[in-house]
């Protein structure tokens, strides 16, 4: 090449060519008709997984699926026991090493946060980074939130509100009841 020419090789100029390419791009995107010829191109775009908690966050996947389709959905098994409020694991489903770039973790109710930050340990310990986990949550109180951001301050949390109170028996109140229970219809009173 001469010294005033450069080719930029960079992926974001790739992704956007890739996109020009394209013939299904609107005319928003270029305003007239591509390809010519075939092409090779990239395409800028993480890998996603979800990770629900079993049994509750099984109720956001299908909702998250149609925000990303493609995604891997990897499940965890954690209960929080009754008398010392710690979580257990019983179940993980996580590959031998991470096949995505980040993972939305899916906890509808963060309580004491026992239960997430255990969540959050086993996908560090996988292998992803705390700034690839995103923890969306319905409700959670403030200090599960406290407790979570206590032990990942990089973490980013989404949650549609905060109760203000938890029980002795690590409920939220007003809360929504065990989410678990509610989605599948297994409440016993």
């Amino acid at each position: 090449m001469s010294d005033n020419l450069t080719i930029i090789s960079h992926p974001v100029v790739g992704a956007i060519l890739s996109k020009l390419r394209k013939a299904e791009s609107t005319p928003k995107e270029f305003r007239e008709e591509t390809p010519v010829a075939h092409f090779t191109g990239t395409v800028i775009k993480p890998r996603v997984g979800l990770t629900p908690i079993l049994r509750a966050g099984l109720g956001m996947t299908d909702a998250m699926l149609t925000l990303f389709p493609d995604a891997h959905v990897y499940y965890l098994g954690l209960f929080r026991e009754k008398v010392t409020l710690r979580p257990v694991e019983y179940y993980s489903k996580l590959p031998s090493s991470p096949t995505v770039d980040m993972v939305y973790l899916l906890d509808p109710l963060v309580a004491t946060g026992g239960t997430a930050v255990a969540a959050i340990n086993m996908l560090t310990d996988w292998g992803l980074t705390v700034e690839n986990i995103r923890l969306l949550s319905v409700l959670a109180s403030q200090e599960g939130i406290d407790h979570v951001r206590g032990e990942f301050p990089q973490l980013q949390i989404y949650v549609a509100a905060i109760d203000t109170e938890l029980t002795d028996k690590g409920y939220l109140t007003p809360g929504l009841g065990d989410a678990g229970d509610r989605l599948n219809n297994t409440l016993f009173h």
